[in-house]
Formats: structure tokens, C-alpha cells, sequence
């Protein structure tokens, strides 16, 4: 097993933290971006950082792209799809259907 190696750094926003991945995002930044209502509140943090920058920020949006498609974003895995499904279901909505 290898050991991990931890990294001090300090974000452009002056906060300090801790990685032991080459990941750059600062984890206090990303509490203050995570929303507290919406289809995005709801999903871990690279879910959310994936669907918003694809441009996808509501379940009208979402419903306009297949599930192949979102399945295929980096941040997106299968546990995420069925808070998508949920989402898109108490809209009346479902994800667009591939060809």
C-alpha cells in the first residue's frame, strides 16, 4: 500500500486547507457555492460541478439531455441518477430519450 501524501494550500479566496489528491477544488468554496434549494442541492459536489458546467442548473434543462448523456459526464456516476430520476419525476419530466 502506498502512503499519501498531504498537501497544505491556500485557495484564491485566502482559505487553507488540506488535499491528499491532485483535485484543486477548495473544499470551503464549495460549501459557499453549494445552493440550498433545487435540482443542485441535492447531489454530491462533482455531480453539481459537472451539471453546471454543462449549463445545467434545473430539471427543465436536465430534461432536455438523454441519460446516456449525463451518465457520460465526468462527476456523474450511477448513484446519482436516481436523485435525477426523482427530480425529473416530481416535474412530470423524464430525461430525453436516445436514439
Amino acid at each position: 500500500m502506498v502512503a499519501s501524501t498531504t498537501t497544505a494550500r491556500t485557495c484564491t479566496n485566502g482559505h487553507s486547507y488540506v488535499k491528499t489528491s491532485d483535485c484543486p477544488v477548495c473544499p470551503s468554496c464549495e460549501k459557499e457555492q453549494k445552493p440550498a434549494t433545487g435540482l443542485l442541492a441535492e447531489l454530491a459536489a462533482p455531480a453539481r460541478r459537472a451539471l453546471a458546467n454543462k449549463g445545467i442548473s434545473t430539471v427543465e434543462q436536465l430534461s432536455t439531455f438523454s441519460q446516456k448523456e449525463i451518465l457520460q459526464l465526468h462527476g456523474i456516476g450511477k448513484s446519482t441518477l436516481p436523485k435525477l430520476q426523482q427530480a425529473l419525476a416530481a416535474r412530470q419530466l423524464t430525461f430525453k430519450i436516445s436514439n
